[in-house]
């Protein structure tokens, strides 16, 4: 996924979780943060971040801040919205024949349901932007959401579905997520949970530029049907961070 412009500033600081104060060419602004999360350890004073300025009308503000290169030199997407963008640009691609968003499963709208033969298959996709030495972790803030949708695709694991937790990795180097049980212990639980019922654990890398997010072009999904196709798989499953 690409962005249609994008400007660089350097970040103030946060009031909230929704808005952030940026210099934009000399001038403080008061833009949109895309991520409620807390990244904590990328949105420092001084930092170099990206925005997008979207023109829509009624607008409160004028951009919406999108990326953020980190102390290390990395560069990180924190748009809550890109993960969804990338896999769907990417299911795409994976020969499936059909792709649906948004799938009302249980008491959870699920981000895609997708069929192959007669194969279904039921994938909740969620982006991580915390990183600590070269390994992803997620949440970066306790998330009741995340945990209802691990157990939603624990039920569809056991009624046939392939269910499939996705981690869109949103920066470059890193290629394995795990749970952040010290700050949600819960999610590591349940993750454990689902994993032994069944549901898989994807790490999808990506690649970020200030003006794109793209899943690596060697990434490829193959779900083991009848023996003849590999899985990529990084289940990442540990209790220490």
């Amino acid at each position: 996924m690409r962005y249609g412009n994008i400007t660089q500033g350097r970040f103030i600081d946060r009031p909230n979780r929704f808005t952030a104060h940026v210099e934009i060419d000399g001038n403080p602004e008061t833009v949109h943060v895309k991520n409620t999360g807390r990244c904590r350890e990328l949105l420092l004073s001084g930092a170099e971040v990206y925005l997008t300025e979207p023109g829509t009308p009624g607008r409160k503000t004028r951009y919406d801040l999108v990326a953020v290169r980190k102390e290390n030199g990395i560069l990180f997407n924190i748009d809550s919205q890109a993960p969804n963008k990338v896999v769907r640009e990417w299911l795409d691609t994976q020969d499936f024949d059909l792709v649906k968003p948004e799938h009302i499963y249980g008491s959870s709208r699920i981000d895609f349901y997708m069929e192959q033969g007669e194969e279904r298959y039921l994938m909740e996709v969620k982006g991580c932007t915390l990183e600590v030495n070269g390994i992803g972790y997620f949440p970066d803030a306790p998330t009741e959401r995340g945990v209802k949708h691990l157990r939603e695709l624990i039920r569809a694991a056991s009624e046939g579905y392939h269910a499939i937790a996705a981690f869109v990795l949103q920066m470059d180097g890193v290629t394995e997520v795990r749970p952040n049980v010290r700050t949600h212990p819960e999610f590591g639980e349940v993750l454990k949970e689902a994993v032994d019922a069944g549901v898989r654990v994807l790490s999808i890398p990506c690649h970020a530029e200030p003006d794109e997010l793209k899943i690596l072009p060697e990434y490829r999904f193959f779900e083991k049907i009848g023996g003849d196709r590999s899985c990529i798989i990084q289940s990442g499953i540990s209790y220490q961070l």
